[in-house]
């Protein structure tokens, strides 16, 4: 690209994280405090969306395409033969970085979908069919569980919300790891918990004001 389009990208990219750490936090906010967050004109950011929902819209899109590609990946290593359980564990992990169901948990009924919103929706259903069938029938989880168990455990992840983002990640992925041992269906070794259990000054911060009057 040129410097002119590449700086329009960089510029798009810094609006659309700071647009999702802004309405992840409070879907409430008005659109110009992701302006205010981003470091850009108020005028710089309705030229590339018009509207708060509009922008939201966005964010969910490209939240659903980064899930789609999750779950096609996980697909891939199994058509390609590799282990069901370390695909499945992958799929996992990667949705816990990606943070993809902090948009559903939040943002959930902000906005009108667009006809692109239910492709990719119903692209993500299909996915997870068969991604899930394919771990099931090859027996490394638990018989009881159903596909939108998958969901509600990840939702659950998205309420960690403890230091800085490091530290959030290695907490989710710590809690991650103890559902994944509860998912599997034979009994095996318990895997050893990633980083370490919160502190109690790390709880008793949560509940310091964050601004202050």
């Amino acid at each position: 690209m040129s410097g002119r389009r590449a700086q329009a990208a960089r510029n798009d990219e810094v609006i659309l994280q700071s647009a999702r750490a802004v309405f992840v936090a409070d879907p409430s906010a008005p659109i110009a405090a992701v302006a205010e967050h981003a470091g850009v004109g108020i005028s710089a950011l309705y030229r590339r969306y018009p509207s708060k929902e509009e922008l939201l819209r966005k964010l969910c899109l490209d939240g659903l395409k980064r899930y789609n590609a999750e779950a096609e990946a996980a697909l891939a290593v199994l058509n390609g033969g590799g282990d069901p359980w370390t695909a499945f564990e992958g799929f996992l992990r990667g949705l816990t970085d990606a943070d993809t169901h902090s948009l559903t948990q939040n943002l959930a009924g902000t906005f009108t979908p667009t006809d692109d919103h239910m492709r990719e929706s119903a692209r993500a259903e299909e996915l997870n069919t068969a991604l899930f069938d394919a771990v099931r029938n090859a027996g490394v989880i638990r018989p009881d569980i159903e596909l939108n168990d998958l969901t509600m455990l990840l939702e659950q992840q998205t309420a960690i919300k403890i230091g800085s983002p490091e530290r959030i990640s290695e907490l989710r992925h710590r809690y991650l790891t103890l559902t994944l041992d509860a998912l599997r269906a034979a009994p095996a070794p318990a895997t050893p918990l990633p980083g370490s259990a919160p502190t109690a000054r790390e709880l008793g911060e949560r509940w310091m004001p964050r601004h202050k009057p």
